[in-house]
């Protein structure tokens, strides 16, 4: 349920973010023209939605993995079981599909306009292979700093505003060649309600390939007498 909630606040969040800073005919659209400019106001409010759910009570209750291939790369590192992370999942992708649809429901004209197409990722001007590349890339980022700064005390405190900041660069900078998702159900929620399911695929194969290969990394160093930290 904490899953649940944690990925339907994140998913509300950008939809009412993303409404109010690039929606054509609302004031900061009018009066800030740089694109990279708006992207980073939008990926401060979403830095600052994860870190809230990072560190809320409910977010520490389930350790607020709110990724589907988060919660697969922590039951690969055998950090939850099976039926948690088949749970995780499903509750990640009901709740996302909620948050969504209930910025729809509030605001339904303003959130299906094109300039926003319910916040759905999809490929850039660049095309798939670019995608899938920058959704592999942002993700295997993520999940091996995660994963890395919790096993040094020294790090390990800051994690969470580590990888809210992450959150904010990617949206301002890698946004423009894939939507910047990293999670399958944050992906799935957008095309669910919007109805759009083009490119799908990356979404989900990208973003889990990835964090899989940061959790075989993870693993190597950790059997590594050479590896200081752990």
């Amino acid at each position: 349920m904490y899953e649940a909630a944690g990925l339907g606040l994140f998913m509300f969040s950008a939809g009412l973010f993303d409404v109010l800073v690039d929606h054509p005919n609302l004031y900061i659209r009018q009066h800030i023209s740089s694109s990279l400019a708006r992207r980073s106001l939008i990926g401060l409010s979403m830095g600052l939605t994860a870190l809230y759910i990072f560190t809320s009570l409910w977010g520490r209750k389930s350790g607020a993995y709110i990724n589907p291939a988060v919660t697969i790369a922590r039951f690969r590192l055998k950090q939850i079981s099976s039926i948690d992370c088949i749970f995780y999942i499903l509750f990640q992708l009901a709740g996302g599909t909620f948050g969504i649809w209930l910025v729809y429901l509030i605001i339904p004209n303003l959130f299906s306009n094109p300039a926003i197409n319910y916040i759905i990722t999809q490929p850039g001007k660049e095309g798939e292979v670019v995608a899938f590349v920058a959704e592999f890339f942002i993700s295997f980022v993520l999940i091996s700093v995660v994963l890395f700064s919790e096993k040094d005390q020294r790090f390990s405190r800051y994690t969470v505003f580590i990888v809210a900041v992450l959150i904010q660069l990617f949206i301002s900078f890698e946004a423009p060649l894939s939507g910047m998702s990293m999670n399958p159900a944050r992906t799935f929620a957008s095309a669910f309600v919007g109805k759009q399911w083009h490119g799908f695929w990356i979404y989900c194969v990208a973003p889990l390939a990835a964090m899989l290969a940061g959790a075989e990394l993870s693993k190597f160093i950790k059997k590594s007498p050479e590896n200081s930290i752990v």
